[in-house]
């Protein structure tokens, strides 16, 4: 199969001719229609991510129709149209029977503790456990935006920020995280105030459902500004970035008993951020982490947007094929895109 491999950490993204995988008995190999370009990817090509071995093929966000089974799986067949979380759990240690999948003590990730979807094909691991069914209504393109920032932002919104309509909700960077937890709190019925440093992101921003826009580049206190907005805090706020600077300002633009949600990954020397923990303590905050969606909690999202409640669609800026990715990929931290980016030509 082809398939975009790097062989070292930094280093040159190539279009290779490699083996096609096969299924583990509980698992399946996918015909990838469409994958998203996703920081988290960039995150493992600059070498982030500890369960990477070279060579590697990205690509973790994705849809597609399976094309072959292994003997133990019993709620899937061959020619399902079907997506997956990025955070597989293997469905029997302690967290996958409380229900806790996205945090498995034997988590297995597509494109990152094994080859991805950068390619043709690809395997996964315990599919009775992992695999979602697409939705007719629901296209590929579409449903391959799902995996990983969308349902990432959906249970930060939801489950952990368990945000409700007239409640005022920050966003702290509007890339692909961003702007799907702008679109989900919009569509609860919250007040959202989007934070980045682009006028042309931000302008999205309001398209998708922002009340509010902060610049940050160019504004001295964004904290005070949000707070000035919010009428003294909001109720929930999210980093969706993943740096010093967002995480601090997210925590302390809160109002007294306001969730932080940390979305954005934290990396390099960003691992361990200045927190203002003498708020923290003085006003009751909640600093809470987010990290995937269970492929059981699905239905409700795939409902609101065969309701048109939510449209994924939405987010998507443009369309590139594997051979693209290539370039596209190690130059993700430039910002250049200020949607969401699929691939969908793979030959």
């Amino acid at each position: 199969m082809r398939a975009a491999v790097y062989d070292t950490f930094q280093g040159p993204v190539t279009i290779q001719n490699v083996s096609d995988p096969t299924p583990k008995p509980n698992g399946v190999v996918v015909k990838v229609t469409a994958t998203g370009l996703c920081r988290s990817d960039w995150h493992g090509w600059m070498g982030h991510d500890s369960d990477i071995r070279l060579p590697h093929v990205p690509g973790h966000e994705l849809a597609g129709t399976i094309e072959a089974i292994g003997k133990e799986v019993l709620n899937f067949k061959v020619g399902d149209r079907v997506t997956v979380p990025f955070v597989c759990g293997c469905g029997s240690c302690g967290q996958c029977i409380s229900g806790n999948h996205q945090v498995c003590d034997h988590q297995s990730q597509p494109g990152f503790t094994h080859w991805g979807s950068f390619a043709e094909y690809v395997a996964l691991d315990y599919a009775d456990t992992n695999l979602v069914k697409i939705p007719d209504e629901i296209s590929d393109i579409t449903a391959a935006t799902l995996g990983c920032r969308f349902i990432t932002s959906f249970r930060a919104i939801v489950a952990q920020g368990k945000v409700t309509g007239g409640q005022y909700v920050a966003v702290h960077g509007c890339g692909g995280v961003g702007l799907s937890a702008i679109m989900i709190a919009h569509a609860l019925g919250a007040q959202v105030i989007a934070v980045d440093i682009r006028d042309d992101t931000l302008a999205l921003a309001k398209k998708l459902g922002a009340m509010a826009t902060v610049n940050a580049s160019n504004n001295k206190d964004v904290v005070a500004q949000i707070k000035s907005i919010s009428h003294g805090g909001v109720h929930v706020s999210v980093d969706a970035l993943g740096s010093a600077v967002t995480c601090f300002n997210s925590i302390s633009n809160l109002r007294k008993r306001g969730k932080h949600i940390q979305v954005g990954l934290m990396t390099g020397d960003h691992q361990h951020p200045k927190v203002p923990m003498d708020q923290v303590l003085a006003n009751e905050l909640e600093i809470i982490g987010s990290h995937g969606m269970q492929a059981f909690q699905y239905p409700p999202m795939l409902e609101m947007i065969k309701a048109g409640k939510l449209q994924p669609e939405k987010l998507i800026e443009r369309t590139i094929t594997l051979q693209e990715a290539t370039v596209a990929l190690p130059n993700m931290n430039n910002f250049e895109n200020k949607g969401v980016v699929v691939i969908n030509a793979f030959v």
